[in-house]
């Protein structure tokens, strides 16, 4: 009688199962092979029964793949196989040749009959053997079954939405749909009655799939291209999208599969900028870009998601372009603390592509905004403050109060700020563009340096500059009208009487600048 266990395993190194040599000998091909070997090295002198050790590496599942065949030897070739545990079942027997040869009804039959149901069963016991898969990756990879299961389920979302077209190159996928479609029960051919994740009838196959390790997903991006199934772009685009929006809740995974999700995100930009401005709006594109930046995108997927972007930029809000250092398209909280260098690149790729400068107004108008509404950020830089300000032309704003309230807001947040500074932020102003109201606002500020100060009058007064603002009107006079201008070797500052200046001001305008002073109850006295 053979003693209750003279077998030990050693399972990769850190589990050990004690089993009785004939028990196992019956099913597993590859542990009888390895049995005997061991029996040929055994000292012959040695009567008393000796303990066999068999060290394991990489078996498929671990130590609970091996409880589970250990289970089905012990039972006399039965077991419960059902749709979550028949991956790792097949990936097992596999393993230890548990095959025909040894005996009947053996345990690689009984999981290639289950998977044959599996494959041609319904959507929902195929998503649950793919996840099952997960557990037994590499090796299901390399028997063939991960591939054999995606295609079953691409067959089954052909079938129950329209995310692919028909297409004569993909001679495999049509194969397998026609060859699954005869053994299919007439009763799962209805259309998969599920809730529609996102409104319509192409995604229900979202959420399902969207539970399935990136390296499902992998793979079946590459069945996809290998077999050249023509599922459409924007489908497949679609569906990563929302993939990578539901990864981005599971932090652990994302980092131990952070190049896998690289992948994916690279492959999804490359959708998107397929698909284009036909299928995404900018508000869509910036969502795109706030989700995919988490996942480590690649240097030429940025450019190209930003360059379609900006390309859409006149159609951005305020809210698109006020998106947190590190939320998009790189950025740094150092630097403040939002990601002013994405909006500077997307502007300079938007005036790239504009041939005409008179059709920029409505996005100067959205960028004083976003000055105004960046500029209390105590580490946002005068240079980056100056990098937005300078991204138009100057013809995009027929007025620039609101580039200069931002500056206002600018300096009062940033106390300490140099002279030097000061003067330089400034410099972004086109003082003939300032309304009269919003030049006595910049004389009288005393964060502005005075030599700007000046700049901004002498440009109000200039009598060679026509302004076109409602509230000043200057006008030239020809010398037969009134010889006074011509008599007269310094110029007149005409000042209206309500537009307080610093007596200080006015005497370097008088002494510095060469002006004449003059006080005038309106324009009008002048003509």
């Amino acid at each position: 009688m053979s003693p209750l266990y003279d077998l030990r395993i050693n399972l990769n190194g850190q589990y050990t199962f004690f089993l009785n040599q004939d028990v196992i000998s019956k099913y597993c091909g590859s542990l009888r092979k390895m049995i005997k070997q061991s029996k040929k090295k055994r000292n012959k002198k040695i009567k008393s029964p000796e303990i066999i050790t068999i060290e394991i590496e990489d078996f498929p599942g671990g130590p609970d793949g091996f409880e589970l065949v250990a289970r089905f030897c012990y039972s006399n070739g039965e077991i419960s196989i059902d749709v979550s545990n028949v991956s790792t079942l097949y990936c097992c027997s596999v393993f230890l040749g548990m095959t025909e040869k040894l005996c009947s009804s053996n345990l690689l039959l009984q999981t290639e009959k289950f998977l044959d149901e599996v494959f041609y069963g319904s959507w929902n016991d195929i998503v649950l053997c793919l996840k099952n898969c997960e557990q037994v990756f590499l090796h299901a990879d390399s028997y063939g079954l991960v591939d054999k299961l995606i295609l079953s389920a691409l067959t089954k979302i052909s079938r129950n939405s329209d995310a692919f077209s028909s297409s004569p190159s993909s001679s495999f996928a049509s194969s397998h749909s026609s060859e699954m479609a005869k053994k299919t029960p007439e009763s799962d051919k209805r259309p998969v009655p599920r809730t529609i994740s996102c409104g319509r009838s192409n995604e229900w196959w979202f959420d399902d799939m969207s539970n399935l390790s990136s390296r499902i997903i992998l793979m079946l991006i590459r069945i996809i291209g290998a077999y050249k199934t023509n599922i459409k772009s924007l489908a497949l685009t679609s569906f990563l999208l929302h993939y990578l929006k539901t990864k981005l809740q599971t932090k652990s995974e994302l980092m131990r599969n952070k190049l896998e999700y690289s992948d994916l995100a690279d492959t999804a930009v490359k959708g998107v900028v397929l698909a284009g401005k036909a299928a995404f709006s900018c508000r869509k594109l910036f969502w795109v870009l706030r989700v995919l930046s988490n996942f480590s995108l690649s240097q030429g997927s940025h450019t190209a998601l930003e360059t379609l972007i900006g390309e859409m930029l006149d159609q951005a809000t305020l809210d698109d372009l006020l998106i947190s250092a590190g939320g998009g398209g790189g950025g740094s909280r150092e630097s403040g603390f939002y990601n002013v260098d994405l909006v500077i690149r997307l502007l300079k790729v938007y005036v790239k592509n504009r041939e005409e400068e008179s059709n920029m107004k409505g996005i100067g108008k959205l960028i004083d905004k976003y000055l105004r509404e960046i500029s209390p950020d105590q580490n946002l830089k005068v240079s980056k403050f100056l990098g937005v300000a300078e991204s138009l032309p100057d013809s995009a704003r027929d007025c620039f109060d609101g580039v200069y309230r931002a500056i206002d807001i600018y300096l009062q947040s940033h106390p300490n700020l140099s002279p030097e500074d000061r003067t330089k932020i400034c410099r972004c102003l086109n003082y003939k563009k300032l309304t009269l109201e919003s030049c006595k606002q910049l004389a009288r500020n005393p964060k502005i340096p005075p030599d700007i100060a000046i700049q901004a009058l002498k440009s109000r007064c200039d009598p060679n500059q026509e302004h076109k603002t409602e509230d000043v009107k200057v006008v030239s006079k020809n010398v037969s009208r009134s010889r006074r201008h011509s008599l007269e070797k310094k110029p007149v500052l005409l000042h209206l009487k309500g537009f307080e200046i610093p007596t200080k001001l006015a005497e370097e305008l008088k002494t510095k600048s060469g002006y004449n002073w003059r006080v005038m109850g309106s324009f009008r006295e002048g003509l």
